[in-house]
This record gives C-alpha cells, structure tokens and sequence, in this order.
C-alpha cells in the first residue's frame, strides 16, 4: 500500500469508526446530552483519544523478599485497565520495548488482542539507545515488535529518547535506519513515525531540522505547567540544560506537527503535591482533582494530539477518563494562576524522577527510583526537618527515617552508592544521579545522628 492509499483508507476508518462511536455515544455531536472522551484528529484524519495509556507503569504483582528488583506484571488487572479504558473511549496506547523491564510491549499486546485490531492504536519506540546500534539490530527490534503485537503495522513509531544531534546520529542517520524505516512507512508497515524528545533546544532544533527530508508525523514531548516556563528549574538537571516546554510545543505548532505529551503530571508530582498548593488549587475548583489541573493544561493547546497518563490504578484511570469526557481547556486566566501555582510549587526541592527505571538495574544494588521517591514523599508530606530546635523536628525526623527504612533496605540505600556514574547515561530527565545520592545519604546520616540538617 503506498502513502496515497493509505491516507485514503485511514480517512474512511476514521469516518467509519467516528459514525460508529456516535451511535455508542463514543464522541461528542452537537446533539449530544451526555459528554464523552474527547477526541483529537493526526495528520490523516485519524480520530485520536486526547486521553492517551502510557504502559510504562504496569501494576505488578508484589515481588518476593530479596527479589525486588524483579517486577512480574500483573497480567489480570491489565487486562481490566485496558477493557475499562477501551469502554470510555481510550484508544491511544503507548508502550517501548524496555519498558517494564521489557514486559511492557507483551503486557499491553496480551490485554489488547482480545479487542478488534481497529479499535485501537498502537504507539511504540525504536529503544536502541543501549547496547549494538547497527541496522540489523534497529530491524530485528521493529519486526520484533510487529511480531509481539501480531500486527501488519504500528500506527506511531518513535525514535526513543533523543537528547541530542549526536544520539541521533548515531542511532539512527550513520546506520541507515531512519532511511529503512521511512521505507516502511511507504509500504504502511508503519502509520506515523515521530521521535520523543529529553534535552536541550539546540538539540531539538538540530533534529527537527529533519522535517524537510523526514516528515516528522508527531513528535512527543514533555510538557506540564512547571516545565512551560521552568524546565530544570527545580534542582535536578545538569546545568539546566532542558528546554522549556513552551519553546518546544511553539516550534512544534510553527511546522504544524502534532504534538504527543508524555509526562504531564511530571512523574505524579503534579498529582500529589504539598499541602499549599492542593489547598490553591482546590479553592479555586472544589470539584476537581488536583491532577485535573495538569491535564486540563497541557489539552488546552490545539496542536496537542494526545496526553499520555501511566495510569496503573483503576481509580486514576476514572478520574482521569473524568476529566477528559468532561474536558473544559484552560482560560487565558486559569493559565495565569497555574503559572503562580508554579512558582510557589518550585520552592519545594523535589528531584525530577519520573520512576522511568531506566537506571535500574543498579550494578552496586542501589534502588534509585525508591530512593528519590522516597525524599521527593517526605517533601510532599513536610517531613524534611531543617532544624533541630523546632518543635516538630523529632516527629519529622522519625517520620522520615522509618519510612526510609521500610521502603528501602539499608543494603540498597544511597550511601551504598559507590558514585560510579553508570545511572548517568541512561536517566532521560539527566538528573545527577550520584550527586543527589550522595546528598540523600549525607542528610540521612544527620538525622540519625540527630544533627541539624544542611541539605
């Protein structure tokens, strides 16, 4: 099938599927009484769920003691989650082949196979970032992938995790892959081909400069209200080399490419926060959850295809699936107030850890992403005691520390961390991972020695 024919066949199953969701109250008509998912359109006409499932937080089954870097994926609540979202109107799922420690792609094909192959879309990456970068290996990963999803086609393939000109280079120009895969979205093998995007604007730029030759279908980027405006702001980034979301989504909306946002709680930051900002945001919208706002958000800008939520509870999915079946964008003045949200939320010192995994597993044992949720807990909760005279310090300081202990073994906490640095070439967010280790542990062992804290 050449693109010709394809975008003509796309355009009348997108017809066909909007005509059938209408009689099922699947989209919202102008005579529709009741709301339903909001939908947004690609570049062929195809009817998108603004409401996109990132599979890269599975739930999992509790792991045996001493076995907890293993995570076996839950397979019967994944298959609930996916038939509950499908129901609601849910149709973008987006998964990678290292997610879930490489069980993500099979989990979500499993729950999917049990549904009509167009009644949903399929989003996954080329991850060669690690390990033999060569064209047989970038092939052997797509076929692999076509395989597990026993399909003919992937509706919107990324290059993953381009931070830069050099990476790309590298794993995609120097090899010839871009150009194979290019090919294969000519035969229809793949639908949108895009890439997702961690680093600076002089890389992006550098990338997106590719439009000409490439045709970017969708890009993917992360973007919520703090990193609109405030991207490595909050303490995490390496010389705050991270592009403003603002400036990302405009050169995007410029070229008139769809925009795909991962992230948009900000690794459920946005979702938990501290007792100032909730109570904010909760005077103003009583009704509405705190997460609502974020969403809200980042759906308000016209070019933003889909919103993905790794939403691993059934009750963040309903909440969520709330929220955009009752979708309301932002106002110019709600956007004011998320933007003094903002502000006051970045004098809190949370660490920017999505719970990627990406660094996991630790050659020295260390569990990075417990650690940091740990602190990043005790932050939301006002458990950082920063003197010792204050009336609430031995509360906050126990507090702290037995949570420490019981949700990290001491033989896997961070003053385990020899500062090798080999965590550092796989975080996307480029936190400095030894660094905030090596911090951790040193007010840690303050508090145990019962000393002021100077973090």
């Amino acid at each position: 099938m050449n693109r010709r024919e394809f975008i003509k066949t796309s355009l009348l199953a997108s017809s066909a599927l909007a005509l059938s969701s209408c009689i099922r109250g699947g989209f919202k008509t102008g005579s529709d009484t009741q709301k339903a998912m909001e939908m947004r359109t690609d570049s062929h006409g195809t009817a998108v769920s603004l409401l996109g499932y990132g599979c890269m937080r599975w739930p999992t089954i509790p792991p045996q003691k001493g076995q907890e870097d293993k995570r076996e994926i839950d397979q019967e609540m994944v298959n609930r989650l996916v038939d509950y979202a499908l129901e609601n109107g849910v149709n973008y799922f987006d998964t990678a082949p290292v997610y879930c420690q490489g069980q993500s792609e099979k989990a979500t094909a499993t729950a999917l196979l049990r549904h009509p192959r167009n009644s949903y879309l399929i989003a996954t990456k080329l991850s060669n970032q690690n390990g033999d970068k060569t064209l047989s290996e970038g092939q052997k990963m797509f076929e692999n992938s076509l395989s597990i999803f026993q399909t003919d086609h992937i509706d919107y393939l990324l290059l993953h995790n381009l931070g830069g000109e050099e990476a790309f280079k590298e794993r995609f120009l120097d090899n010839g892959l871009l150009d194979w895969l290019m090919e294969q979205r000519k035969k229809g093998r793949i639908r949108n081909l895009g890439f997702s995007f961690h680093g600076a604007p002089a890389g992006f730029d550098a990338i997106l400069n590719w439009h000409e030759k490439v045709h970017w279908d969708f890009v993917q980027i992360q973007m919520n209200y703090i990193d609109w405006k405030h991207a490595g702001q909050s303490g995490s980034w390496q010389g705050k080399r991270a592009a403003n979301a603002e400036y990302l989504y405009g050169k995007l909306a410029e070229k008139d490419i769809p925009v795909v946002i991962m992230e948009p709680l900000l690794g459920g930051r946005l979702a938990n926060l501290p007792e100032g900002p909730t109570q904010r945001l909760k005077k103003r919208e009583p009704e509405l959850s705190v997460a609502s706002w974020a969403f809200r958000f980042s759906g308000s800008f016209p070019k933003v295809l889909t919103i993905l939520s790794g939403m691993t509870y059934m009750e963040h999915l309903q909440d969520n699936i709330e929220t955009f079946s009752h979708f309301r964008p932002l106002s110019e003045e709600d956007k004011s107030f998320l933007e003094e949200t903002a502000r006051m939320i970045l004098n809190f010192p949370l660490i920017d850890c999505t719970d990627c995994q990406y660094c996991m597993p630790c050659p020295y044992g260390i569990n990075i992403p417990r650690i940091f949720a740990h602190y990043n807990h005790c932050v939301n909760e006002d458990y950082i005691p920063q003197d010792s005279t204050s009336k609430d310090y031995r509360e906050k300081r126990r507090a702290y520390l037995i949570h420490y202990d019981r949700i990290v073994p001491r033989e896997r906490q961070a003053g385990h961390c020899i500062q090798c640095g080999e965590c550092l070439k796989h975080c996307p967010q480029q936190i400095d991972i030894p660094k905030m280790m090596q911090k951790i542990d040193r007010y840690t062992e303050k508090l145990r020695r019962e000393n002021p804290a100077e973090i």
